[in-house]
């Protein structure tokens, strides 16, 4: 397959929403790309709807993005978590600067907020942050996927199939 051999790294926490975790993941896996779940712990996961648990590869902290080709951000309450960690903060910055997909959905745009990767930057969120965003110096956009170079994001899990064709495309043209 043509994504076959492509390294992606999902970021990890409890109460993830659980579609926007376990939808990439599979996805990803269908089309043979090799994925790393990641947390901010060693150990399981479990989604806010109970998904899980979902094993984790490896710790965020033990993470550099020059050995992976895209970064996934599932939404839920996990993003909250996330954006507290220096590790996860310092790991999307470095994407972002090695111009590698970033894709992001829902509550996720809270990490990229945090890692203020989105000043100046076109992106979507669920409504409830619009304002965070918009406050990051975001031009907010209420459509289902948004591409703006390397970041890709998405509103809630209604828009996963844009999301991840947004993601595989990104992939496939290989980006970063």
């Amino acid at each position: 397959m043509a994504l076959a051999g492509k390294k992606v790294v999902i970021l990890a926490a409890d109460l993830f929403e659980d579609m926007e975790l376990l939808y990439p993941l599979y996805r990803l896996l269908e089309e043979e790309v090799d994925v790393t779940v990641a947390g901010l712990e060693p150990g399981p996961v479990t989604g806010k709807k109970g998904h899980g648990p979902v094993p984790v590869d490896t710790t965020v902290d033990r993470l550099s993005a020059a050995d992976f080709d895209a970064l996934v951000i599932p939404g839920g309450y996990a993003p909250d978590k996330l954006r507290r960690s220096p590790d996860v903060l310092g790991l999307v910055q470095a994407f972002n600067a090695s111009v590698k997909p970033v894709a992001f959905i829902c509550h996720a745009g809270w990490v990229p907020i945090s890692a203020h990767i989105l000043k100046g930057r076109r992106a979507t969120s669920v409504a409830a942050i619009r304002d965070d965003m918009v406050n990051a110096g975001v031009e907010w956009v209420d459509e289902a996927t948004v591409v703006d170079g390397n970041l890709i994001s998405a509103r809630t899990p209604a828009d996963l199939g844009p999301w991840m064709k947004a993601l595989l495309r990104a992939l496939e043209e290989g980006e970063g």
